[in-house]
């Protein structure tokens, strides 16, 4: 038993000893690279150390550079990185708003979606409907046409008619008048036409006896006549009737002698501004601001006629002395228009450059006296529309035309504050009135002449009125009583009184 364990320790050492044989031989095989090196000359292995350590301090030099360049770009990477987180928690606090308003934007496109739908169907319903009513449209409209060509066939028979029933009206009018001159004729003796003192005129008994002329002094009647003011007042033909116009679209009729009030006139659409009376007494005709002008039937207060025509404020108006049937009138639309009142509407129209503020007839009836905004007097023949004569009567406007009872003189008044007399023959200006103190108040300012051609009446801005005699040009009477401007004159037919009107719609009767 324990020679065996010699044994078995014998060979354990023999294999210990071959180990370390093979082992040996090993290491010697590893180390002989080391021991070639050592057995190299020490000079020249320092060299390729030498050479080895330069390489390899130029690599660290590189490699502290490349350190030193990562450094920095991972500095510039970390704080991007921080904004990139910062940017990214302020989109995450975003999300949770814009999740809601995306939700509220879908509740609103889905609320706008159903509204567009019900609105489309309106619109198809409402493209329906406009069809059909344009359908209906062009039915109506055909019919209208139809009707307005039937409607103009039936206006000129009516016109043709109306024309063929004034013909017949006025040759029954020719004949009745010729009966009654004959009848006169026979019965009657022929009343003296003029006279040098005085004014002729018939009362009626049919006896002739005259009116003195007179000087007004003092102020017989005061009368309030028109809320606003009154720029219009006529004397009635050989009458002491006096015929009042006002700012209150009314014309009132006056006893001269008493100062009642007789009749009131109603229809007026504006101010009036101007009248006129046919010579006949039987009609009223006022000049207003509504663009129109008013035909009053003097008896019955009816109105008879309303001329159409002017596009602008109608400012005067005059009636033809020898005839109740031609009636002439200007505006502000710088036209003057002849009317015809037995037919009712215009026959003729004047155009010119220039408003008109006054116009009076020619004793002829044949031709028209106009006074013009620029200053001027202009005579037009009422036939043809031409223009027959112009003077410059004015360096400003022309506010007033007054002709003489005999028709040789025109009395014309303008802003100038000048009363100019013309002989109407020739439009020469023979005499001139003037006061420092009399100034004219408006553009529709009217002076006028005495009936028996001696004296010229004329208001002023005070309130004042100038009588001037005309024979030698001074002032014989100033009268003092309105309150307000001065804006219209006008002396009866019949010699007296002379009534004067104001800004304050007061009229004041002179004695």
């Amino acid at each position: 038993m324990s020679v065996s364990d010699e044994e078995i320790g014998i060979q354990a050492i023999k294999h210990a000893l071959k180990a370390l044989r093979k082992r040996h031989l090993v290491e010697e095989g590893a180390h002989a690279p080391a021991f070639v090196a050592l057995s190299k000359p020490i000079a020249s292995q320092g060299s390729e150390w030498k050479d080895k350590a330069e390489n390899l301090e130029l690599e660290l030099q590189q490699c502290y550079k490349a350190q030193a360049r990562l450094s920095e770009q991972l500095v510039v990477e970390v704080a991007e990185s921080r904004a990139a987180k910062s940017l990214v928690q302020e989109k995450e606090a975003l999300i949770p708003t814009l999740e809601h308003d995306l939700s509220q934007a879908r509740d609103e496109c889905a609320r706008l979606a159903s509204v567009l739908e019900e609105k489309t169907k309106a619109l198809e319903l409402l493209i329906g409907e406009n069809k059909e009513l344009k359908s209906q449209y062009e039915e109506m409209r055909t019919r209208a046409v139809n009707a307005e060509a039937e409607n103009k066939t039936l206006v000129d028979r009516w016109m043709l008619q109306k024309m063929q029933d004034a013909e017949r009206l006025n040759e029954a009018n020719a004949l009745y008048e010729d009966m009654l001159g004959k009848l006169k004729a026979s019965g009657l003796e022929q009343l003296a036409r003029q006279q040098v003192d005085g004014v002729v005129r018939q009362s009626e008994e049919g006896a002739e006896y005259y009116v003195e002329p007179i000087i007004p002094k003092t102020c017989k009647h005061r009368i309030p006549a028109h809320d606003g003011g009154c720029a219009a007042i006529v004397f009635e033909n050989s009458s002491g009737k006096l015929v009042s116009g006002g700012q209150d679209h009314t014309v009132k009729t006056w006893d001269s002698t008493t100062g009642r009030l007789i009749q009131t006139y109603n229809g007026c659409l504006g101010s009036v501004l101007d009248l006129s009376i046919t010579h006949d007494n039987r009609s009223i005709i006022a000049a207003s601001s509504s663009n129109n002008l008013y035909v009053w039937d003097a008896n019955s207060g009816r109105v008879r006629h309303t001329l159409t025509g002017h596009k602008d404020k109608v400012c005067a108006v005059d009636v033809s002395r020898l005839s109740a049937r031609h009636v002439v009138s200007s505006g502000y639309d710088r036209t003057i228009k002849v009317w015809d009142l037995n037919k009712g509407y215009c026959v003729n129209t004047l155009m010119f450059p220039s408003n008109c503020n006054t116009l009076s007839f020619s004793p002829d009836g044949q031709t028209i006296f106009s006074g013009h905004v620029d200053g001027h007097l202009r005579l037009w023949d009422i036939q043809t529309g031409k223009l027959l004569s112009e003077v410059a009567a004015h360096s400003s406007a022309v506010t007033s035309i007054s002709l003489s009872r005999n028709g040789n003189t025109i009395l014309t008044s303008g802003r100038d504050n000048l009363h100019n007399l013309f002989d109407t023959r020739t439009l020469e200006v023979w005499g001139t009135l003037r006061a420092s103190e009399n100034r004219v108040a408006s553009n529709w300012s009217r002076s006028c002449i005495s009936a028996d051609n001696n004296y010229v009446a004329a208001g002023s801005v005070d309130g004042s009125v100038h009588v001037w005699s005309i024979s030698n040009g001074n002032i014989v009477s100033t009268l003092k009583e309105h309150t307000g401007s001065v804006l219209c004159c006008s002396w009866s037919g019949l010699g007296k009184p002379l009534a004067t009107s104001d800004r304050n719609g007061v009229i004041c009767m002179w004695t």
